[in-house]
């Protein structure tokens, strides 16, 4: 697994990529700064610079709060902090614990976040 560090304002939490080819592709462009904006009170997401893989992971998912995710048609990266049940071209890629999660949820308007490994 590879750790990530995730930077917002003058804090700093961590996160856990799985093991799949669209977490490591994410990897692989990093570091990142990206914005994020909220969508229906359930998620945060920004578009990524560059499309990840699809290659070898499932069609959809529907992920569990504190994942964070891939959402293919939009090229997002989510942070998901509400049930927003099953979509196609969701990959989950990664989790927060809740308190970290919180962080990113209680942003308001578009943000800026900082993603490196670490």
């Amino acid at each position: 697994m590879t750790t990530l560090r995730i930077t917002v304002g003058d804090q700093t939490v961590t996160a856990e990529l799985n093991d799949t080819p669209t977490a490591q592709d994410l990897a692989r462009q990093l570091p990142l700064t990206i914005t994020l904006d909220d969508f229906n009170n359930v998620e945060k997401v920004g578009k990524l610079p560059q499309p990840l893989t699809m290659d070898g992971v499932p069609a959809g998912a529907d992920p569990e709060i504190n994942d964070i995710g891939y959402y293919q048609p939009s090229n997002g990266l989510v942070f998901y902090y509400g049930d927003v049940g099953y979509y196609n071209g969701i990959v989950r890629i990664g989790r927060l614990a809740p308190a970290d999660m919180q962080l990113i949820q209680r942003q308001t308007g578009s943000f800026t976040i900082t993603i490196e490994e670490g």
